[in-house]
């Protein structure tokens, strides 16, 4: 039908109010799991060393009546180390838009550092899953969860274990082998090295993509069937999803981690961990530094913190590498 002629429209108006609500929306997912349930602890240097020890494998140990003792040798510690790294977020807001009255006050100074800190929290959880090997220096970097697992590991054809060495004192990253699938046989291989080493995995963390791939285990074969009860007078439930799983050599739980889901490089590794050996420590905690200059007519501000990771014992922790961790081909 067509407008009549001298129609006056809104799309000529030019005292019409805008609307735009006072409610930010923002859909980011910020849990970090590895991070979360590692312990914390308190660094008094850039440098944080720390011992581990190990049993003598068991043996046939039979002794000659009457006869003298003989005195075995004595197996010192293993000495490790990491480094902290300084890691930081900016921002610098004029004073004119800092006072102006905006919705949900997304431009503001106050909500941009309580983002930050949010964004900070993440970068952590980056350089746990990350493949960065520690470096010492003015720039320090801290050895990331897969540069130091050795024992307990699954790699794809032509990868390698990159480890702790003690000449350099740096962890080595791992190289990457053939991707291939998330199988329950690849995460059952692993647990069995984690129990034969002491590990008692409670946790597996790994991408959106390995989560679902978990989640199909249940139609293994040799998975006990899995059923749901619908309540009377509801809805039947379809379920096709599983978060522990009970195997030959333990219990664990699935995470999905937001940040190893969002590059193929971070989604090729599934960690396995014994909490008991983990821990992230801070040198500096995360806080505002208030001795930034103010210069000119604006509000400079910078969220800063100092840490590193501090595998107690790479013995209980394990990972399946070179998954496809988005895609079934990538």
């Amino acid at each position: 039908m067509a407008v009549v002629t001298n129609t006056f429209q809104s799309t000529s108006a030019v005292g019409n109010r805008q609307e735009l609500h006072d409610v930010v929306s923002r859909i980011d997912r910020e849990d970090v799991p590895i991070y979360s349930m590692a312990g914390k602890t308190t660094f008094k240097t850039t440098h944080p060393e720390w011992e581990t020890d190990s049993l003598a494998a068991p043996g046939n140990n039979v002794q000659t009546e009457g006869d003298d003792y003989t005195f075995g040798e004595t197996t010192p510690a293993v000495r490790l180390g990491n480094y902290t790294q300084i890691m930081r977020k900016e921002g610098i807001i004029s004073g004119t838009q800092d006072a102006t009255d905006n919705a949900g006050s997304v431009e503001q100074v106050r909500y941009q550092k309580l983002k930050k800190a949010v964004e900070l929290k993440r970068d952590v959880e980056y350089s746990i899953v990350a493949a960065n090997a520690s470096v010492a220096g003015a720039t320090r970097k801290s050895g990331s969860l897969s540069t130091w697992i050795t024992s307990n590991v699954s790699r794809g054809s032509g990868g390698s274990n990159g480890g702790y060495n003690s000449g350099t004192g740096l962890t080595v990253a791992p190289t990457n082998g053939t991707q291939r699938a998330f199988t329950k046989t690849l995460m059952d291989n692993v647990m069995q090295q984690g129990a034969v080493n002491g590990a008692k995995f409670k946790h597996v963390v790994g991408s959106f993509y390995v989560k679902s791939v978990f989640a199909t285990f249940m139609s293994d074969a040799n998975v006990a069937a899995f059923r749901y009860a619908a309540a009377e007078k509801e809805g039947n439930t379809i379920v096709a999803t599983a978060d522990v799983y009970l195997g030959p050599h333990g219990k664990v739980m699935f995470h999905e981690d937001v940040v190893m889901s969002g590059a193929a490089g971070l989604a090729r590794n599934v960690f396995f961990i014994d909490p008991e050996f983990l821990e992230y420590g801070w040198f500096r905690k995360i806080k505002e530094d208030k001795e930034v200059a103010k210069t000119g007519d604006a509000q400079k501000f910078v969220m800063l913190g100092e840490g590193g990771l501090k595998t107690k014992n790479e013995k209980g922790l394990g990972v399946v590498a070179d998954v496809f961790g988005r895609t079934a081909s990538t």
